[in-house]
């Protein structure tokens, strides 16, 4: 059985280097730029239209009150929930350690193309969204290939999902409960199963409740782990102040002088859950955001996609800005050789001068607890990616064998040691794109189209063009 996995650890290992290389990362890039050019900079553009819908309107105001089943702000936090975790903490730090300082520059770069993106595919989500009999929304890459595409392309909707659901299974579970379980054991000395046992519970109890629920706990726990993660390197920057002009030059020169750093860069923020064994820190082209912004209350695609993209400036452009700078100001990545989370809680450590509190090193502590935190908004937010890829395929009325599964394979991943998991969820998770992203260049004049009629009409409201509707 051993030289069984051994044999599939390596050819699945050798798909995974193929996809995640240049195949994967170039149809990415020209997406986003198409997506940047056509729409005339809308990441710049828009952005204070998106902050201003996500944290400042008014009941009353921007549409908040349009058709759909949570707000603004619950579904940007759900996909935060999904995408802020361990690729901000450990796949930053595996970034800078393979790539060097410049790696930061060009994951900023790549985050910017990656707006456009997230805008693009949000706008789709929303717009082809179907109304189910329970009232509930569901929308997605799936969706606006079967109601955008001609019927040649349906099989790629079907693609979509089957590898959705497998990857909600792998990235979104499995592999994210035994790095809770891990950093449990090294940390608090707490038993595998144990952690298994309580993650089992915790997430039956949020999954039990379907989108409402899962927005509303995403809500809580994904802004006050961001918020204390940039408190803390916040503290870390202040008290090294005089060492960040040093940094920062050091991370702009790096990043032209030297290839190995430009590579390192792209690969650091398109596989930013560590090198060959994650998905994007932002998720930007993977098709996953989508499916929640459907859910989100709108009259108008555009209002949701706004919001949308700013899920991928809060999650590169600042959360792991953070992690890089702290990591480059520490000096320890060029110590190791192999980055992950012990690198950044080491140079977290490292940044407050080495202080322990209870027997713990301050840095250690936090780097631990914002990523059992992170890795359980993860596992809940995918969860819902999931459902729905199953729920395509299978229908609403099978969505419990999909739970109890979702909370079998969560107790399983605690337990295992899922090399070869890692693997497989890597697979599924580049196969998750290429599909969505041949749908965002055939859909792209559905895009600008929908941009027109939004910045045109948006003070009236009185929008020509309108959403598709599949009512039940």
């Amino acid at each position: 059985m051993q030289g069984l996995e051994a044999q599939l650890l390596e050819f699945f290992g050798e798909i995974s280097a193929v996809l995640w290389g240049w195949p994967l990362l170039l149809p990415l890039v020209i997406t986003g730029l198409l997506y940047t050019i056509g729409l005339k900079g809308i990441q710049f553009t828009g952005l204070k239209k998106a902050i201003t819908l996500t944290f400042f309107s008014k009941k009353d105001d921007d549409h908040v009150d349009g058709d759909g089943d949570i707000s603004h702000f619950q579904a940007l936090m759900t996909a935060l929930s999904a995408t802020v975790g361990t690729g901000n903490i450990a796949g930053v730090a595996t970034a800078v350690t393979l790539g060097g300082p410049g790696a930061i520059f060009w994951m900023w770069l790549t985050g910017f193309i990656g707006m456009a993106t997230k805008y693009a595919e949000a706008t789709l989500g929303v717009h082809y969204r179907e109304k189910h009999e329970s009232g509930e929304y569901s929308g997605g890459p799936m969706y606006y290939i079967i109601h955008g595409l001609s019927k040649n392309w349906h099989f790629l909707a079907y693609a979509f999902a089957f590898f959705l659901f497998v990857a909600a299974l792998g990235i979104g579970n499995m592999v994210q409960t035994n790095s809770m379980a891990d950093v449990m054991e090294s940390t608090f000395r707490v038993q595998p199963w144990v952690t298994g046992i309580i993650v089992v519970i915790f997430t039956g109890l949020v999954v039990i409740g379907g989108i409402k629920r899962i927005a509303d706990v995403a809500s809580t726990i994904v802004p006050t782990m961001i918020v204390i993660y940039l408190v803390s390197g916040l503290t870390i920057l202040v008290l090294n102040y005089d060492k960040i002009d040093d940094v920062l030059a050091l991370i702009f020169n790096d990043a032209f002088d030297s290839i190995d750093a430009l590579l390192g860069g792209v690969i650091g923020d398109v596989v930013s859950k560590g090198v060959g064994r994650g998905v994007f820190s932002n998720e930007s082209g993977m098709g996953s955001a989508p499916i929640v912004a459907a859910a989100a209350k709108t009259d108008h695609p555009v209002s949701q996609a706004l919001v949308s993209m700013t899920q991928t400036f809060i999650d590169t452009i600042i959360v792991c800005t953070f992690t890089g700078l702290i990591i480059v100001m520490s000096g320890l990545a060029a110590e190791v050789s192999v980055g992950g989370a012990a690198l950044t809680g080491s140079a977290f450590s490292e940044g407050l001068n080495n202080a322990t509190f209870l027997g713990y090193e301050i840095g250690e502590l936090i780097i631990t607890i914002t990523l059992i935190f992170f890795v359980f908004s993860t596992i809940i937010g995918w969860y819902y990616y999931g459902e729905k890829g199953f729920a395509f395929l299978f229908g609403d009325n099978k969505i419990l064998l999909y739970k109890v599964a979702f909370l079998i394979v969560a107790f399983l991943g605690s337990i295992m040691t899922i090399k070869l998991a890692w693997t497989l969820a890597e697979v599924f998770t580049a196969l998750m794109i290429l599909p969505n992203v041949i749908a965002l260049v055939l859909l792209n004049g559905k895009v600008r189209s929908l941009t027109k009629d939004y910045f045109t009409h948006n003070d009236s409201g009185k929008y020509t063009v309108k959403p598709f509707h599949n009512e039940p």
